[in-house]
């Protein structure tokens, strides 16, 4: 079977990228696919992640706007599909354009559309006013017109799929690719977060809560991984707490780094199955995280591996947060039951429903 792939950005270290490379690499390795993948504007960028040397990547340059960047965009997609003459077309990408797919394309192959993100991303801070309030209203209408046009739909969970609102979907959730019986003692006075600077991973909001808990526990450590190292230093000077805080960027070292903590913290304003979340419980790490739309409460229950906050309820956060480092007792327990929470995801159990997905597709 001959696969491609369609993804934004390949060569970064996202999470997208992460879970791909797990799959790909799965696919070729194990059921002897022919997979292909083609990404835009990365051409001569490095590979963050480890790809298996048959998977053949390809890069499309796409520039201008508006009408110029979608010309572009339609005759180079079709270029490749024809080129590659795959048997089956994923598209892995949260963007608007990516919603195009069933419009534009020449062909008759299945087009499945992995959702990899809450249908109501958005990358930066939404105005109230009532032509703001037109054009989101009008982009969703459109998402959701799209979706029922591909041939399916894959989610990550329920509550995603449920989103959407379509009768050609399933729900396949991501793989937890770190397999270890090594865990984390929980005794590091650290706390760890992994994400990129980006307005719906919320960082921001983990800063201010952050501001809050050293005040009362200034032996403690956060350390956040991410893509804007330099911005970050900048904010964390600017609000007075870079002694109890170190921004680090991305490694690829990172199943060696949970060990080292023991408190994964999550604030962000939407998800869509956190490979983070499943990372850090595999490490045997409690997690705390906002009630965001959709990812974090397929993964936490509350209280049990976890806590689970309101979204942006602040004091709350502070507080549960805070108990978490002040009881090592609740830090182990919920530690015990993230690990056992991940086993459930292992790649081997997730990637026999990729394939008896996409043989029967």
């Amino acid at each position: 079977m001959k696969l491609l792939y369609f993804v934004p950005k390949i060569k970064n270290a996202g999470g997208v990228a992460r879970v791909l490379s797990i799959k790909a690499n799965y696919f070729v390795e194990n059921f002897g696919y022919e997979v292909h993948v083609l990404s835009q504007n990365e051409e001569d960028d490095l590979f963050f992640y480890e790809f298996n040397s048959k998977i053949v990547f390809h890069n499309v340059t796409l520039n201008g706007k508006g009408f110029t960047f979608f010309k572009a965009f339609r005759e180079q997609i079709n270029r490749q599909i024809s080129e590659i003459n795959p048997d089956i077309i994923l598209v892995a990408d949260n963007g608007l354009k990516a919603f195009s797919f069933p419009f534009i394309t020449k062909t008759k192959v299945p087009i499945v559309f992995e959702c990899h993100g809450s249908k109501f991303i958005e990358e930066k801070f939404q105005k109230t006013d009532l032509l703001s309030k037109f054009v989101s209203s009008t982009k969703y209408r459109f998402k959701d017109f799209s979706a029922g046009k591909f041939t399916k739909i894959v989610a990550l969970s329920e509550e995603s799929l449920n989103e959407w609102n379509v009768e050609n979907g399933i729900v396949i959730p991501n793989p937890s690719w770190i397999q270890t019986t090594v865990v984390s003692n929980l005794k590091e006075k650290r706390i760890i977060a992994i994400a990129r600077n980006s307005y719906e991973k919320g960082l921001d909001r983990l800063l201010l809560i952050w501001e809050k808990v050293i005040k009362k526990h200034p032996d403690w450590t956060l350390d956040i991984y991410t893509d804007d190292v330099e911005s970050l230093k900048n904010t964390i000077i600017d609000v007075r707490i870079q002694s109890n805080t170190n921004i680090c960027p991305f490694v690829k070292n990172i199943e060696e780094k949970y060990l080292e903590y023991s408190i994964y913290a999550m604030t962000s304003r939407t998800e869509g199955f956190p490979m983070v979340l499943l990372e850090a419980m595999a490490s045997g790490l409690p997690c705390i995280a906002y009630d965001c739309p959709i990812g974090p409460r397929t993964i936490i229950t509350n209280a049990e591996n976890g806590f689970l906050i309101p979204d942006n309820n602040i004091e709350m956060y502070v507080e549960k947060l805070s108990f978490l480092i002040e009881n090592e007792e609740v830090r182990m327990k919920f530690g015990r039951d993230a690990k056992e929470t991940s086993e459930n995801y292992s790649v081997e159990k997730i990637m026999e429903q990729w394939e008896e997905f996409l043989e029967k597709l």
